[in-house]
């Protein structure tokens, strides 16, 4: 997926490090002694603080509140509503009750309004908010006293409650402003366990403890975020103490294992890589060059040589961690080449000049983008290319910008990721339905049938739970037979931490990372020994 986040660029020399205040010498935020301050690093930065503009969307933002929040497993549980909202029969009406007395950080009392004013933004058309198509089953949010808000569905849809873990913004400091460029996206007031010190743009955000948080005031008084694009400098910085915890690549993360002054966390995550293969190019629009391909890349040794063990071998877009995967797709984590070459024979490509196979004259080639500045995506993309190479048929693989590899999509292959751990309807839906085909990173490859598409839809709307894993398990069937992506690996997110900290609760994780969806979606609980 092309980042949402902007990847904005630190220091990559120690030189020109900035320690960040608190960090030697952990204080309380007025300055006093005996407080305790956390240090995290993480590689992204996001573009704003509202979640009406994609910030924390998911239930982990620290600043913000949904009306529904998620468990350490990822199970709902209530947030801002006193329970988790109720369900008309007829699946087209939802119901929430507030929690009584909860407060913005500015003090102000949070009502039913601000959750009305919240949704009705994400759905106003003036406002640049990526989250609109999400909510396309919202026929209308209306608060009948200010302790109840109601939810008016177009249709049924069953994963709904999952998308009411939205955060809250108060009406009052965005009524009758331009959301897209208000002050309120850099200096926020939500109910969070957290409110918002400063932002230091390309340096570090610091978060305050909310004294007043409805679940119990954060453990810890004061919490830094370093911004540091770069993987070494973030590593480096680690080693130098600087950091109470740091977000690192695979590689770098192992370097900590043998040292007792630290813990290395590798979490499980839906995060996948894999190539996409767009039905535009007349070499992949072949279903045999596809499957053949399917068969011919190692995933284990993908996992094990560039993932460092950090991840596992990837053969659909829903995660086995779960409740929905499909394990009749589960192929062989390594390559088969013998079985590659015998379908390409069948279907008429045979070895040409250089062992490159020919098919009616079109040689077996085609273009594997992806982004230059990802290092994983560039390894994974040369281990594809090798075992491409294997079976005949050459791929060329070409690090790009992303704003090179956009108008490239519907005939060159992309080396993407995605993932979520959460309703397999919010990621796949888009990704593979046809009615989506080549708009933008939705569908690129413009894969269409018809199959995955009723199974999508009987996904959504199906309320039955039984029901809904049979529509996954139809969907994620056909994707195994028509291999519109080579899905390769399941990444494992891996940070370290000092040894000190403790209460930390690792959770499967979704594609996006960074402020809100990592490690740290808990950091409230969290202490120093």
């Amino acid at each position: 997926m092309r980042p949402i986040l902007r990847r904005l660029v630190a220091s990559t020399a120690a030189t020109g490090a900035l320690v960040l205040a608190g960090c030697s010498a952990p204080s309380t935020p007025d300055g006093s002694s005996g407080g305790t301050t956390l240090v995290v690093a993480t590689s992204d930065e996001p573009d704003a603080l509202n979640p009406v503009l994609n910030y924390g969307v998911d239930g982990a933002s620290l600043i913000f509140d949904g009306l529904v929040a998620r468990a350490a497993d990822n199970r709902l549980v209530a947030g801002l509503a006193t329970d988790l909202p109720l369900l008309s029969a007829d699946g087209r009406t939802v119901t929430a009750k507030l929690r009584d007395g909860v407060q913005f950080h500015d003090g102000t009392v949070l009502s039913a309004q601000d959750v009305v004013f919240t949704y009705q933004a994400v759905l106003d058309p003036k406002v640049d908010s990526t989250l609109r198509s999400d909510l396309d089953m919202v026929e209308s949010v209306t608060a009948p006293d200010p302790a109840t808000v109601v939810f008016r569905l177009r249709y049924p849809y069953a994963p709904f409650l999952q998308r009411l873990t939205l955060g809250i913004v108060p009406a009052k400091l965005l009524s009758g402003q331009d959301i897209n460029t208000a002050g309120f996206n850099r200096k926020p007031v939500g109910t969070g366990p957290y409110r918002v010190d400063s932002w230091t743009p390309g340096d570090r955000l610091v978060l305050t403890a909310n004294e007043r948080y409805f679940g119990g005031r954060p453990a810890n008084d004061r919490l830094v975020v370093a911004f540091v694009a770069d993987d070494n400098v973030r590593a480096q910085r680690m080693r130098a103490g600087e950091f109470d915890a740091a977000e690192l690549p695979p590689k770098l993360a192992s370097v900590f294992d043998t040292d007792a002054a630290y813990q290395v966390q590798r979490v499980p995550t839906a995060d996948y890589r894999g190539v996409m293969l767009p039905s535009g190019n007349p070499v992949l629009a072949d279903p045999a060059v596809r499957r053949a391909l399917n068969l011919a890349v190692d995933r284990s040794a993908m996992v094990s040589g560039i993932l460092g063990g950090a991840g596992e071998p990837a053969f659909g877009p829903i995660p086995p961690t779960s409740e929905f995967a499909e394990p009749s797709i589960i192929g062989k984590p390594t390559a088969d080449t013998a079985a590659a070459g015998a379908l390409l024979d069948a279907a008429g490509w045979t070895p040409g000049p250089g062992g490159v196979r020919v098919k009616d004259g079109r040689t077996a080639r085609f273009t594997l983008m992806y982004p230059a500045s990802d290092t994983l995506r560039k390894d994974l993309a040369l281990a594809v290319t090798a075992d491409a190479k294997k079976i005949g048929i050459e791929v060329t693989p070409a690090g790009l910008t992303w704003d090179a590899i956009d108008p490239r999509m519907k005939s060159d292959a992309l080396l993407m990721g995605y993932g979520t751990p959460y309703d397999p309807d919010f990621v796949s839906y888009k990704l593979f339905g046809s009615r989506f085909a080549g708009q933008g990173y939705f569908n690129p490859g413009s894969y269409r049938s018809e199959v995955v598409d009723r199974a999508l839809q009987d996904g959504r709307d199906q309320y039955d739970p039984a029901r809904r894993k049979a529509a996954y398990a139809r969907f994620q069937q056909q994707l195994a037979t028509d291999v519109p992506w080579l899905f390769l690996t399941y990444l494992r997110h891996t940070y370290v931490l000092k040894a000190s900290v403790q209460g930390v609760t690792p959770r499967v994780e979704a594609h996006e990372h960074g402020v809100a969806n990592s490690i740290w979606w808990n950091i409230d609980t969290w202490t120093r020994s």
